[in-house]
């Protein structure tokens, strides 16, 4: 029979036992909270390095990178307006694109749609955001491509455009979008919308003035969460969007990207330390400024317009 003593102390090595595994949980996840940092850090450590020898080279000027509308590395040209105008052109008609069926997706599964359906269409839609999207690239080439050309005409639509690029990007963003959106509806309260119901709105009036109101600041963080993605893309713009630089606001038209640039540049036969190479990497810290730039934007709607349920 066990004593008062002895129930005190299995007690303490119990408690001390969990604090040990406790510190240790604690430890193993700042080990990877720091390793998150470290290789954050990292990655601009390297961008900052290249794009300062890329700079420091007397070749190109800051200015000139900013300001120029010619980027043609063969004469010594580099500058960025063209990449910039490009990459905004293709994230422009993905937005168009993934942003209203994003939206309407999410509130027909957060409204209308019966559980066993959710449960149903969710799984498809992260199988949609799970295709490789080097095959979005050859599905924007093969099927899009031709579709815009039956519509508008052989010789309008180039083969590689930013249309065809952009809508790609579009269907690759939508399923974010939809999902980050739905979850935003989800969180609404059920009282709210109750006491809509109780004053006589219609679905539809509790739905577009009701919760998507209510969850603006998830609903706009998805948004611009999408729009990071899409400035990043890569295989699609690369595949579809066409090589070499083109100052052009017409979307039937082939223009590359600064991720297209990247792409090609690194793949082929540039030799490395030279100044064509180290571009990529005054585009790459060029691309991490514009997607820290729109996550800070997001942080600040959320906060903004974020609303607190009791």
């Amino acid at each position: 029979m066990k004593t008062a003593i002895d129930i005190d102390l299995f007690q303490k090595d119990l408690s001390t036992n969990l604090q040990k595994r406790e510190f240790l949980i604690k430890g193993i996840l700042y080990s990877f909270a720091v390793i998150s940092i470290a290789v954050t850090l990292g990655i601009v450590y390297i961008l900052g390095k290249e794009a300062f020898l890329f700079f420091s080279g007397g070749e190109v000027s800051i200015i000139e990178f900013f300001t120029s509308g010619e980027w043609q590395p063969v004469i010594k040209k580099f500058g960025i307006l063209p990449l910039l105008n490009s990459t905004l052109l293709t994230s422009f008609i993905a937005m168009v694109a993934a942003g209203p069926m994003g939206l309407f997706a999410a509130i027909y599964l957060s409204e209308y749609a019966s559980d066993k359906f959710k449960s149903k269409i969710k799984p498809m839609l992260e199988i949609l955001a799970g295709i490789p999207t080097i095959v979005y690239g050859y599905f924007a080439l093969t099927f899009i491509t031709p579709f815009l050309k039956n519509i508008f005409g052989y010789e309008v639509v180039d083969v590689y455009n930013t249309a065809s690029a952009g809508i790609a990007i579009g269907i690759l963003i939508f399923p974010m979008i939809a999902s980050m959106s739905e979850d935003a509806l989800s969180g609404v309260p059920s009282g709210i919308k109750q006491a809509a119901y109780g004053l006589g709105a219609t679905k539809l009036e509790v739905s577009i003035g009701i919760v998507v109101p209510s969850a603006v600041s998830g609903i706009m963080a998805a948004f611009i969460i999408g729009l990071s993605r899409a400035v990043g893309e890569t295989m699609i713009v690369a595949l579809a969007a066409g090589a070499g630089s083109n100052f052009t606001f017409n979307p039937f038209r082939a223009a590359e990207t600064m991720t297209g640039y990247i792409a090609r540049i690194s793949g082929g036969d540039i030799g490395y330390d030279t100044v064509d190479y180290n571009s990529i990497f005054a585009i790459g810290i060029f691309l991490f400024i514009i997607t820290l730039i729109l996550n800070i934007i997001s942080q600040k709607i959320v906060q903004r317009y974020r609303e607190i349920y009791d």
